[in-house]
Parts: C-alpha cells; sequence; structure tokens
C-alpha cells in the first residue's frame, strides 16, 4: 500500500472513530438532558439546543479514547464526555452573546440568544455549567469518590479563572491591542487550551493511571489544544462562512490577537503542524492503542470546519 493510500486509510478510520464517538456521546447527553413539562420548559429547551445535534465532539472524543487506553467502562466515559460538552456549550452559548463576541451564528445555526433570547440563553449556559459538575458528582459517573473528585476539580481549574474563564477576560481586554506571540499563546492556552488539555487527561483519571502516564496524556493534549486554537483561528482567515458554520473573519474585524495576525498565515500553519507532531510524540510510549489519537493530532491541523 502506497503512503497515500495508507493516509486514505487512516483518515477514513478516524472519521469512523469520530462519528462513533459523537454517537455515544449524544445518546448520553439525551439521557442527562432530557426534554421536560412545566414553567422551567423552555430553560431545558435552550440547553438541549445549545449542546445537542452539533459540534465535532473532539473533546469528548478525547475522553473517550483516553478512556479506553485503561479499559474504562464506556457508559462511564461517556458521562465525563457529555459533561465536557455541557461545559464547552455553555461556554460557547455565553461567548455569543452581545456582551460578549456578539455572533448570531453557531455550528451554522441561529445562536442560543437569537433563537430564544438573551435572557434565557444566559440562564441556559449557567444551568449547563452547573448540570456539568453535577454529572461528575454522580457515584455513576465512577465508583470510586476520589476519582469523582479529582474530575470535578480538574474540570472546575480548566474553566474557572485560571483557565477558560481566564482567558476569555484576557482576550476581551486585549481587543484592539498589540500582544506578542509569546501573550498570545498564554492566553489560548487558558481560553482554549486547557479545557482540551483536561478532556485528554480525563480518561487517565477514570482508569486511575500511573502519573506518568497521565502527564502524558496531559501533555498531548496540552499541545493538541494549541494546534486546534491556531488552526480555528487560521479557519477563521481563510475559510468561510459556510465551512465553519460561523461567521468568518470576525477575529480580524475585532481586532482579536491571534497568532495568524502576528505570524502571517504561513508562519502560523507552520507553528500548528509543529504542535500537532509534538502531540503525537507525547503518545509514543502508548504504542498502537493510541493511534487513533495520533491521526486527531493530524487532523486538527487539516480540517476545514
Amino acid at each position: 500500500m502506497d503512503a497515500e493510500a495508507v493516509l486514505v486509510a487512516s483518515q477514513t478510520e478516524l472519521s469512523a472513530a469520530l462519528r462513533g464517538g459523537a454517537d455515544t456521546v449524544e445518546a448520553a447527553l439525551e439521557s442527562l438532558l432530557p426534554e421536560e413539562d412545566g414553567p422551567h420548559a423552555r430553560l431545558t429547551a435552550a440547553m438541549r439546543y445549545a449542546t445537542l445535534g452539533g459540534g465535532k465532539r473532539m473533546r469528548a472524543f478525547l475522553v473517550m479514547e483516553g478512556a479506553a487506553l485503561f479499559s474504562v467502562n464506556e457508559a462511564c466515559a461517556a458521562r465525563v464526555a457529555a459533561s465536557i460538552e455541557m461545559l464547552h456549550a455553555y461556554s460557547l452559548v455565553h461567548d455569543d452573546l452581545p456582551a460578549m463576541d456578539d455572533d448570531d451564528l453557531r455550528r451554522g445555526k441561529p445562536s442560543a440568544h437569537k433563537a430564544f433570547d438573551e435572557a434565557t440563553a444566559i440562564l441556559a449556559g449557567d444551568a449547563l455549567q452547573a448540570r456539568a459538575f453535577e454529572v461528575l458528582a454522580e457515584p455513576d459517573t465512577h465508583s470510586n469518590p476520589e476519582a469523582r473528585c479529582e474530575l470535578v476539580a480538574g474540570l472546575g481549574l480548566a474553566s474557572g479563572a485560571r483557565g477558560m474563564a481566564g482567558g476569555q477576560m484576557i482576550d476581551m481586554l486585549a481587543e484592539g491591542q498589540t500582544l506578542n506571540a509569546e501573550q498570545i499563546i498564554r492566553l489560548q492556552a487558558l481560553k482554549t487550551g486547557r479545557l482540551i488539555q483536561f478532556s485528554a487527561e480525563a480518561g487517565a483519571i477514570l482508569g486511575r493511571a500511573a502519573p506518568m502516564q497521565r502527564h502524558m496524556l496531559a501533555a498531548y493534549g496540552r499541545d493538541l489544544g494549541a494546534a486546534f486554537q491556531i488552526a480555528d483561528d487560521l479557519l477563521d482567515a481563510t475559510g468561510t462562512t459556510e465551512e465553519t458554520g460561523k461567521t468568518a473573519g470576525k477575529d480580524a474585524a475585532a481586532g482579536k490577537a491571534t497568532l495568524v495576525a502576528v505570524l502571517g498565515v504561513e508562519r502560523a500553519r507552520a507553528q500548528a503542524d509543529m504542535l500537532a507532531a509534538q502531540a503525537a510524540g507525547h503518545l509514543e510510549s502508548f504504542g498502537e492503542r493510541a493511534e487513533v489519537l495520533v491521526q486527531l493530532a493530524a487532523f486538527v491541523v487539516a480540517r476545514r470546519q
């Protein structure tokens, strides 16, 4: 089999794995976010609208594949993956609000505040964040209370002031300012990278893995997250709204601090490729068992959506 055929085969394998993982997590989300009647039905409808039926589910996939390395029960891994997807969905709902990024389009459909209203979108985001931690704390997620506590603490760190929310604050303050590459890397490591890093590490927490194995998966997630963010910025700069499912060109229009703005398209793309290769290198000790995660590192910098 020639190199091109091997590449096609690996991409086909990864695509099938991504679809399978997304279907598993979608089913878990359906179960964990049921439709409800009564006075708060509009809230649960908005939560489901923001979370179900869309997105790449990459963070969820990282949880599922990481957990599989340690033979974790799939249902338990899917609960953790669903929890992270809820947390991520909350961040997108709030990020799209007029007070923040002010975007009317998300995943190819109207943002939550457009489909419902701003107040409902705010409450839906709040409720999704709370539900994410509730799911992690429930005994069905893991029989070991220590594992559940580590998951709760890890997600809190990844999403709070020293993680995603802190990165979003820096991002807002940086609009219209000139940041250097080092400052942008720090911003993006918090805003995007920390949640992706935790997603990769969560499977090792579920599997009660050895500290070195947990460290290697966290390092993989860290570099993968950095590569993913650069690829996202490249898509915003060079892609179309139809390809990405969100408004293209908004970063430049808003004066956002990105590595594409500082380095230019070609150097930023080279940086993303280097980070993806570095991420894959962290998985060498896992051998062929981590091949799908290695393929994912290449995929995140080559994707068009």
